[in-house]
């Protein structure tokens, strides 16, 4: 789960997308000079937990990633999810509420509608491999990534079952966080849009923050220098502040 300075003055934990894993994390450390350590969560089912069987409900994988996180949560730290990964860091953060536990310095929710909206889209983890594959086409997933069947076919499991995740979720009304949070969005994702994200107000008790950044759906990727730029300052910020107050 670490990677970087295990001495930082704060840890970012982070959640990819739906059938991502933590490499797409590989390279952050480099943005944060070593203010920040990144910790990218993996989840069951790939990569280097490949052979392990993914989670099928939120509120299974919210329980086990808790008792997991818990001993890294002995100094500031903030969460960053996208996607489906914004769902899980939302969760997480109520549950450690709910737990008496430490709350984040700051979440950084990328490219899920609010928690609270009803899901708009027909369940799909059910259907055909080649419908899987058209919403995936839709969402900017690559075709040279579509197209090896190889991969898909490792891949599609583990996709089936984030789905199935997201896709039976509950959302259960509770008091606003009180903490600071940010939220981005792609400019041209055609699965979340603008007013989807603004919702996400609601959820805030504290300060609350929309970027709309150019891309789809996987800007996380297209537009990731902006994204990181963003993350950066706000995450740069907070480590000052912790730095003044020690002092």
């Amino acid at each position: 789960m670490r990677t970087g300075n295990s001495e930082a003055a704060l840890r970012l934990f982070c959640f990819s997308y739906a059938g991502g894993g933590s490499t797409i994390f590989r390279s952050w450390n480099e943005r944060f000079a070593g203010h920040v350590e990144v910790c990218a969560v993996q989840l069951p089912g790939r990569e280097s937990r490949a052979g392990q069987p993914a989670y099928r409900r939120l509120s299974s994988l919210i329980d086990d990633l808790h008792v997991a996180i818990e001993p890294l949560l002995d100094r500031p730290f903030a969460l960053f999810g996208h996607s489906m990964g914004a769902l899980v860091a939302f969760e997480l953060a109520r549950q450690l509420r709910r737990a008496g536990g430490p709350q984040p310095e700051q979440l950084l929710l990328s490219a899920f509608r609010a928690p609270q909206l009803p899901n708009p889209n027909i369940r799909i983890f059910h259907l055909p491999d080649e419908v899987l594959k058209t919403v995936l086409a839709k969402d900017g997933t690559p075709q040279e990534v579509l197209q090896n069947d190889e991969l898909m076919k490792a891949l599609l499991p583990t996709l089936r079952a984030d789905f199935e995740v997201c896709e039976t979720y509950d959302y259960v009304d509770e008091a606003p966080l009180a903490v600071p949070m940010a939220v981005f969005g792609g400019l041209h994702d055609v699965r979340v849009g603008r007013a989807d994200l603004e919702l996400w107000s609601a959820q805030a008790g504290a300060d609350f923050d929309l970027t709309m950044l150019p891309g789809s759906h996987f800007f996380i990727h297209s537009a990731q220098d902006l994204l990181l730029a963003q993350l950066s300052t706000r995450l740069e910020a907070l480590t000052v502040s912790k730095g003044d107050d020690d002092l």
